[in-house]
């Protein structure tokens, strides 16, 4: 893992259904919104939980590529919204959910796309939290979310056998 990932972050699935819901929970004041679009594929499970809460039946995805498991690269789009969705008012009554902001690099891009949509990610980070309007949590910037989609249950050993080692 890169140097610059200080401290790590482990999401359980649990923790995610009840972050996501506790996101849906602030924005239902924000809208109403006539669609969710779903950042893939981070923003996917987030947006599908959100879409269920408030009651939202119109669910669109953009696609944006930046990272490579932990090394971020440069940003793909490889699908972007249909322009049914954005309507002519550029995203607004949009509310556009991803699982975190980071950088912000992607946020920037599904931005300029949709400037009027609502922004939401269930965790955001410094450099990427002025380009979201909702979120749950905030995490330092050093600090690498390991999101239930990305880990697998194994064994831990104990606090004192890994600190002899």
């Amino acid at each position: 893992m890169d140097e610059k990932w200080q401290k790590n972050y482990p999401v359980s699935w649990d923790q995610f259904h009840r972050d996501a819901r506790a996101l849906a929970w602030r924005l239902s004041a924000a809208g109403p919104f006539n669609a969710v679009v779903a950042v893939t594929r981070g923003g996917l499970v987030a947006a599908a939980v959100v879409a269920r809460e408030l009651g939202i039946r119109v669910v669109e995805t953009v696609s944006v590529a930046s990272y490579d498991y932990d090394k971020q690269g440069d940003i793909k789009v490889l699908k972007t919204v249909s322009d049914a969705v954005i309507g002519p008012d550029k995203g607004r009554g949009v509310l556009i959910v991803d699982d975190l902001v980071d950088t912000g690099a992607t946020a920037k891009v599904v931005r300029e796309m949709m400037p009027l949509a609502h922004f939401a990610t269930v965790y955001a980070k410094p450099s990427g939290r002025p380009l979201v309007d909702t979120f749950v949590t905030e995490v330092s910037q050093d600090t690498w979310i390991y999101l239930p989609w990305d880990m697998d249950l194994q064994f831990a050993a104990p606090i004192r056998e890994r600190a002899q080692a």
